[in-house]
């Protein structure tokens, strides 16, 4: 008698249909059973959003509570985001107090979560940052660290940063940082200049003005070339070009961008006098002097209402001008007192002890 034919059966879960061969395990199924941590993010006070749109692109992440996640696998992934001033791994204990952290069992899972961390980051020192860090629990507690690490504690310039914080639901969060240095600390940026503007805020400034393919975009007073490495980084554009009529300047944004193994031009040219014609860009983006480490008050009275007449200018019909800039009252009462740009406020971010804001501007 011959025997019934079951390749038209359903498989059971997991199991390939009769007839077929089984799909090969790929590097994703890998992943996805490695066992997850928790982690938290960083950010500027006012990127929060930015940051949140961001990692609801990341894949595996899940049970997000704001910049609280849980993620499986290789966290490198977590370290490409650029929103982030930093991100760390999480672990909580069930200690009512910092003191608890001391305890025999508590050490020995304190040192093993931390020495993950190190494997993965690389970490030649550590500092603690906590509330009363100066205590004498808390010195006990760098000591047994530093021995089992063997790591040296460095008070201020500790690669590993470990912050303590009481948990929502009582006991213990333990935080440690992924990287030797912060993710807003590029590798990309091997020349600095007085006043540059964080890294992540350039990259949200380009994510909420839109990030269109057709894009021909335009970088006045540009810099170290933050903004123009951080659009480059993003991918596909029409064309960009930046100017600063600092020649130092213009030296550190080639330099920028060569670290970062983008070619864009930059130029040595009055951005208020450029010779290019009308209509020639589709974005501006543009970090105006705040007035103090760059630029003047007084003298930001007579460039900002230039500024905001030759963008007018040089931007197409449908063109948008974004805008950060610490000279708020100034740069509004420009905005109010003219009819050629529609303006919008895109976020207030806190940096570098100032809350600059980010406009966009649209033309009327």
């Amino acid at each position: 008698m011959p025997r019934p034919d079951r390749s038209d059966r359903p498989a059971r879960w997991g199991q390939a249909p009769a007839g077929r061969k089984a799909r090969p395990k790929t590097k994703a199924d890998h992943r996805s059973r490695q066992p997850a941590h928790e982690y938290e993010l960083e950010v500027l006070s006012g990127l929060e959003h930015v940051a949140e749109t961001e990692l609801a692109q990341v894949p595996l992440a899940r049970d997000i509570r704001g910049l609280r996640f849980w993620f499986p696998g290789d966290p490198s992934r977590l370290t490409r985001m650029r929103s982030p001033v930093a991100a760390y791994r999480v672990r909580h204990w069930d200690v009512p107090r910092p003191r608890g952290l001391l305890g025999h069992q508590q050490l020995g899972e304190l040192t093993d979560f931390l020495q993950g961390v190190v494997a993965f980051g690389g970490h030649t020192s550590f500092r603690l940052g906590a509330a009363g860090k100066e205590s004498g629990v808390m010195q006990r507690l760098a000591e047994e660290l530093q021995e089992s690490l063997n790591l040296p504690h460095h008070a201020e310039e500790g690669e590993l940063l470990i912050r303590l914080r009481p948990g929502e639901g009582g006991g213990w969060d333990v935080l440690a940082r992924l990287t030797p240095r912060p993710l807003s600390a590029r590798a990309w940026r091997v020349c600095n200049m007085g006043g540059g503007l964080n890294a992540t805020i350039a990259y949200a400034m380009h994510k909420l003005a839109g990030q269109r393919d057709g894009d021909r975009i335009f970088n006045p007073m540009s810099g170290s070339g933050t903004l123009l490495v951080e659009r480059a980084l993003l991918g596909p554009y029409d064309a960009m070009v930046g100017v600063d009529i600092n020649p130092e300047a213009v030296q550190c944004a080639r330099r920028n961008l060569a670290a970062a193994g983008r070619d864009v031009e930059v130029a040595v040219v009055d951005a208020l006098h450029t010779g290019l014609p009308a209509r020639s860009f589709d974005l501006v983006v543009a970090d105006l002097p705040w007035g103090d480490a760059v630029g003047t008050h007084g003298g930001n009275a007579a460039l900002y209402p230039a500024f905001l007449e030759e963008m007018h200018r040089l931007t197409s019909r449908q063109g948008r001008v974004a805008v950060v800039t610490h000279e708020i009252r100034l740069f509004e009462s420009l905005l109010r007192d003219q009819n050629r740009w529609h303006a919008h406020e895109l976020l207030q971010v806190y940096s570098g002890g100032h809350w600059p804001k980010v406009y966009l501007l649209n033309k009327r």
